[in-house]
């Protein structure tokens, strides 16, 4: 976020100060602010609040445990020391999907004060108050993306958008398959904002980015003094920041076997431990899974395990190719010029229609992340105008390159697929059995049926 300039610091703290209520605390639940209507509320003096426990000026406050679980709680009423009530809503504060502190707003309702009409007119007050936090909220800490964002209108991308519209409306785990650049991320989002759970966290975490020894403190979170360099306090995990929301496991396949297992209890018992501690505790989030390889194929590699496969798979998305959607091509296009001068300040006004062409005849081994990329490093040559053919000297060479490579590609598969099946073939024949041939091809049984299906051999 940008610095706020100097003149505007005070409007920012006179913001805050109009509200009806607020008080800070951070991580460790020290206050570190509180507005002249709360401290008045409180009967506290707000200078002498700061630095203190938030439950040593608010006894009974859950301050702590929003900031410990990051499930927001909203509308809830709390009693004061004087008998008085309080509406509250209270929000964990997050930075860089970190918990860094909490705050609560709140709101004095005297009953004996207030008529009916004077209570509904509160009420209504409130209501907007919330709406407001929760779309300021959701800005903050939701999904970044939304189905409109899917750019494209060919029917197996309408087919794709349609059963996103379905499977955001279930609480299955949901496993989204395709090649590197398709956009899998963005469709993960796109199920959570469409999703009951949109007003909750939407959490990630790329399985691939992370070194495998951190990758289980990460996921779980930790106690403190779980291990050397554990800092004070512990660390609550991507399932404990979810909690109510979505998380998203980017490049599952890419997770080690010893964290699979762990994952499948997490899966079937709805319950997580940290790192070092003793006693497991609920969670309620909805999983989200993305992988760029086949699992069933790591299945049969013994690289991935097959019971966590079936429990990830339930609801199935594969997002197509950009070879397999070429028409959508002007679309994306259109749509990443409008992108590239927002975003770089600049004036293209559109695109040569042989570049669409080009486009249109190229494979897309990097799809949809590929041509955006094409199109920004042409955008930055031309800065404004009519992007032309002559800027994309760079990707034609690139094009010329790919379909060597896969006309080359093209014959060496051949090659495999023929030495495959005359190897199955052959050992068949001198085995005259299913589970000797696979033994001595060191295949499983499952495998070897696959093959024999696919390249339609038949069993003497």
């Amino acid at each position: 976020m940008p610095d706020i300039r100097e003149e505007n610091k005070d409007i920012f703290y006179h913001v805050l100060e109009s509200m009806q209520g607020i008080v800070v605390a951070d991580i460790d639940g020290k206050i570190i602010f509180l507005n002249d209507r709360y401290s008045e509320i409180l009967q506290v003096d707000k200078h002498e609040a700061i630095g203190k426990d938030i439950r040593d000026v608010i006894p009974g406050t859950r301050m702590h445990i929003v900031a410990r679980t990051g499930c927001e709680e909203m509308g809830s009423l709390f009693m004061l020391k004087n008998g008085e009530s309080v509406l509250v809503n209270r929000i964990p504060v997050q930075k860089n999907g970190k918990i860094i502190g909490v705050a609560s707003f709140g709101s004095l309702s005297k009953a004996d004060e207030m008529s009916t009409m004077a209570t509904i007119q509160k009420i209504s007050h409130l209501s907007q108050e919330l709406n407001q936090y929760k779309s300021e909220l959701n800005k903050l800490r939701g999904a970044k993306y939304s189905l409109d964002q899917i750019i494209g209108n060919s029917p197996n991308l309408i087919k794709m958008k349609e059963l996103i519209k379905k499977v955001a409306q279930t609480k299955s785990t949901v496993l989204i398959t395709g090649e590197t650049g398709t956009g899998k991320e963005l469709v993960a989002h796109a199920i959570h904002q469409l999703s009951t759970r949109s007003h909750h966290s939407f959490v990630r975490l790329n399985c691939a980015a992370i070194p495998n020894d951190l990758l289980e403190s990460e996921l779980f979170g930790y106690e403190e003094g779980a291990f050397t360099g554990a800092k004070k306090g512990g660390k609550v995990g991507k399932f404990e920041l979810a909690h109510g929301g979505s998380l998203l496991l980017d490049e599952i396949n890419q997770m080690p076997q010893y964290l699979q297992s762990k994952l499948l209890r997490v899966i079937q018992e709805k319950e997580v431990e940290r790192v070092g501690g003793s006693k497991p505790f609920d969670i309620d989030v909805r999983l989200i899974f993305t992988t760029n390889q086949n699992l069933q194929d790591l299945v049969h590699q013994d690289n991935f395990r097959e019971d966590l496969y079936y429990r990830i798979n339930v609801m199935n998305i594969e997002i197509p190719p950009l070879r397999e959607r070429l028409d959508d091509i002007p679309l994306l296009v259109e749509h990443f010029i409008f992108k590239i001068n927002k975003d770089l300040g600049l004036n293209i006004t559109g695109i040569d229609d042989k570049v669409i062409k080009l486009f249109q005849d190229y494979h897309w081994p990097g799809n949809i992340r590929e041509l955006e990329n094409t199109i920004e490093r042409a955008a930055n040559l031309a800065l404004q105008g009519t992007i032309k053919l002559e800027l994309f000297e760079h990707f034609l060479l690139r094009a010329e390159k790919e379909r060597s490579r896969n006309r080359h590609e093209v014959c060496l598969e051949t090659a495999r697929v023929n030495a495959e099946k005359e190897t199955i073939i052959r050992v068949l024949d001198q085995t005259n059995s299913i589970s000797m041939a696979a033994k001595l091809l060191r295949i499983n049984r499952s495998v070897l049926y696959e093959k024999l299906k696919k390249y339609d051999i038949k069993i003497k």
